[in-house]
C-alpha cells in the first residue's frame, strides 16, 4: 500500500481505544483515585472530560491533574476548546491537524460528540515511516525514469532494459542541442565567454525543471487538476521563475563582470538565466500535468521528458539571446 493510499484511508483504522475520560464534575481527588483504581493505558497523553451524557466538554494534560488542588473540580482545570477528529476524517485529515495544532494525540469523536477512539503522534513512526522511506527512494528513482523496485536486485540484462530507454531522451536532445549550436558557431567565435557558460545554462536550467517537476507530482498526489487548476499554480510558478531567475542572474552577471570585464556577456548570460529559469520552471510543471491529462504516469515520464526539452530550449534561449546582443 503507497502514501497516498493511506492517507485516503478512514483515521478510525489506526484508532487507539485504550484512552481514558473522566467525568468533568469529579475533582482531582476523585479523579486521580479512580486513574488508580480503573488504570490508563500504556501511551496515555492526555485525559479527556465527558459530562453526564458521555459527551467531550474538555481535555486535561496531565500535568494539570497532578499539580491541582484535591478539592479542585476537572471543569476549571480542562481546556474547553478541544480540537476533534470527526468520525469520518482520514489519515490525511489527521496529518494536518498534528501540522496545525502542534498536540500529541486527537480524539476521534462520532455525531453525538462521543469519543470513539485516539490518535495519537505515533501513527507516524509506527504506519507511516517506513512507507514514506519507500516513497522518497523511489521518488528520487522516478525522477530520473525507472522506480526503484524494477532495478532492485534485478539482472544486468532486466536492469538495462529499466534503464536504458529513458536515457535515449537524454541521448536526443544532447545531439539536437549539439546540432543547434552548430548554428551559432559564429557567436561562439566572437565570444568565447558564452562559450564557457554554457554548462551553467544546462545546470540552471535542468535543476529548476526537476525541482518544478518534483513539486508538481507531489501536488497531483492530492489535487483534481483542471484547468483552473493549472492556470492557479502556472501563476505561482512564474512568480517563483522571476524570482529565482532575477537572484540568479544577478550573481552570474557580478560574477561575469568581475571575472572577464566584459559588461554586453554580463548582460547575455544575466538575461539569459531569467529566460531558462522561466523556462524550466513552466515545463517543470506542464509536462506533468500534460502527462496526468493524458492519464499517463507523470512520476515516470516527466523527468527524462522535462530535461531532454530543457536543454533544447536552453540551447535556444541562450544562443538566440546572444546572438542578438553581441
Amino acid at each position: 500500500m503507497n502514501n497516498r493510499q493511506i492517507q485516503n484511508q478512514p483515521i478510525i483504522d489506526f484508532a487507539r481505544k485504550d484512552f481514558k475520560t473522566l467525568n468533568k464534575n469529579l475533582t482531582v481527588e476523585e479523579a486521580l483515585k479512580n486513574i488508580r483504581e480503573v488504570g490508563v493505558g500504556e501511551r496515555i497523553v492526555y485525559f479527556y472530560a465527558i459530562d453526564e451524557e458521555e459527551k467531550l466538554v474538555g481535555v486535561l494534560p496531565t500535568r494539570r491533574l497532578l499539580t491541582g488542588r484535591n478539592e479542585q473540580k476537572l471543569e476549571e482545570l480542562m481546556v474547553k476548546r478541544v480540537a476533534a477528529l470527526p468520525i469520518n476524517a482520514t489519515v490525511y485529515d489527521a496529518c494536518e491537524f498534528f501540522v496545525t495544532y502542534k498536540f500529541l494525540a486527537f480524539p476521534i469523536i462520532d455525531s453525538d460528540r462521543r469519543i470513539v477512539g485516539i490518535v495519537d503522534v505515533n501513527l507516524f513512526t509506527d504506519e507511516l515511516l517506513d512507507v514514506d522511506e519507500r516513497e522518497e527512494i523511489d521518488n528520487a528513482f522516478e525522477s530520473i525514469g525507472f522506480t526503484f523496485s524494477e532495478v532492485k536486485n534485478a539482472s544486468p540484462l532486466k536492469a538495462w532494459r529499466h534503464r536504458f530507454p529513458w536515457l535515449i531522451a537524454t541521448i536526443t536532445s544532447g545531439t539536437i542541442s549539439a546540432i543547434l549550436a552548430g548554428f551559432f558557431q559564429a557567436t561562439l567565435a566572437h565570444s568565447l565567454v558564452i562559450a564557457f557558460f554554457l554548462s551553467l545554462m544546462l545546470g540552471l536550467g535542468e535543476s529548476v525543471s526537476i525541482q518544478s517537476i518534483t513539486v508538481t507530482i507531489q501536488t497531483l498526489h492530492s489535487a483534481r487538476p483542471s484547468l483552473k487548476w493549472y492556470l492557479r499554480m502556472l501563476f505561482r510558478e512564474i512568480q517563483t521563475a522571476l524570482l529565482i531567475g532575477l537572484s540568479c542572474s544577478i550573481i552570474a552577471f557580478l560574477m561575469v563582470l568581475f571575472l572577464k570585464h566584459d559588461i554586453r556577456s554580463a548582460v547575455v548570460i544575466g538575461s539569459s538565466i531569467i529566460a531558462i529559469q522561466f523556462n524550466g520552471c513552466i515545463l517543470g510543471l506542464s509536462v506533468p500535468s500534460a502527462l496526468h491529462a493524458f492519464k499517463l504516469d507523470p512520476k515516470i515520464a516527466a523527468g527524462p521528458i522535462a530535461l531532454a526539452i530543457t536543454d533544447i530550449c536552453t540551447i535556444l534561449v541562450y544562443f538566440g539571446i546572444a546572438s542578438k546582443l553581441l
